[in-house]
């Protein structure tokens, strides 16, 4: 079963679109090898969260233009954003004209998506504002070649990926409730992936469809590339291992890290885990819920407390 693309509306008074773009988390993700091109198989549940960053995409003379709120953001080839718009324009040999102006609420190289996501904002909001001329599965194409969790955030809901990422079907998730930590390492994706032993990693059981409950996450919640990250940050450890002493139901890395997140029963449980940890976690922290493609998007970005 195909997931379906989001569908974005032209405001009729300003000409533009504005377009939240959504956080994840990985609650699964299974290395599954490493392929002949340099990529590896992998597969994994994603959930999209509350915590969005917000695109608005216009009509513009010709070029790309992006501003962005946050400092230390490239507003040029640098963002994902801008790069999306130059593929559109390739793709759809098209001058494109677009001033995009970023607001950026999820940390940046944080395992949440961010980039991604925001890239995928520009490419619907593209399409649309230009009578749609690239179909569900050429956006699909595009989204692929900027990034492995670009296409993800094409669609509603959360997914299981598999392949590089990039081969999504719907997956049925509750409205978990997440506490996110950022402590603010840095942290290569690129080397996470080069330094993992997959021999290791073979005695771990791969999720079947009737292998998970969703009631009873703690028992399924899983990320082999902890195994890399924790190890060279072992306080990552230290703090997951706390997130489980103040009642998450279940904890782990998002991504490659280094935000952490714990899976708490709902709201009051989250600020509260949350309020006794501000007292010695002196990084970024929020509480955000999963999202499960029911919600109306103009409310994706109301059910997050910084804490």
């Amino acid at each position: 079963m195909t997931r379906p693309l989001r569908k974005l509306t032209v405001s009729p008074d300003a000409g533009g679109i504005r377009v939240f773009c959504p956080a994840k988390v990985n609650l699964y993700l299974r290395v599954l090898g490493r392929r002949t091109d340099g990529y590896h198989d992998l597969l994994s549940f994603m959930q999209p969260l509350s915590l969005v960053d917000e695109l608005t995409v216009s009509p513009a003379p010709p070029g790309i233009f992006l501003d962005c709120d946050q400092p230390g953001i490239p507003k040029g080839p640098g963002n994902l954003v801008w790069q999306a718009a130059l593929e559109f324009q390739r793709a759809t040999a098209r001058k494109v004209g677009v001033h995009m102006v970023l607001e950026k609420r999820i940390p940046a190289a944080a395992g949440l998506g961010g980039g991604s996501s925001d890239a995928a904002g520009a490419l619907l909001a593209l399409n649309a504002l230009n009578d749609e001329p690239l179909t569900a599965k050429a956006l699909q194409s595009l989204a692929g070649g900027l990034g492995a969790d670009v296409p993800f955030f094409l669609g509603k809901g959360a997914a299981v990926a598999r392949g590089t990422g990039t081969e999504l079907s719907p997956l049925q998730l509750p409205a978990y409730w997440y506490l996110l930590l950022n402590p603010g390492v840095r942290v290569s994706t690129r080397w996470v992936y080069e330094s993992l032993d997959l021999k290791a990693l073979k005695g771990y059981k791969i999720l079947g469809e009737k292998d998970w409950d969703p009631d009873q996450p703690g028992t399924w919640v899983h990320n082999d590339l902890e195994s890399v990250t924790l190890k060279q940050y072992p306080q990552l450890g230290t703090l997951l291992d706390t997130l489980e002493r103040l009642g998450a139901r279940a904890r782990g890395m998002s991504g490659s890290g280094p935000t952490l997140y714990g899976l708490f029963p709902g709201l009051d449980a989250a600020r509260e885990a949350g309020q006794i940890l501000r007292e010695t976690f002196s990084g970024w922290m929020a509480v955000a819920r999963g999202l499960t493609g029911k919600e109306a998007e103009a409310d994706w970005g109301e059910q997050v407390w910084m804490v």
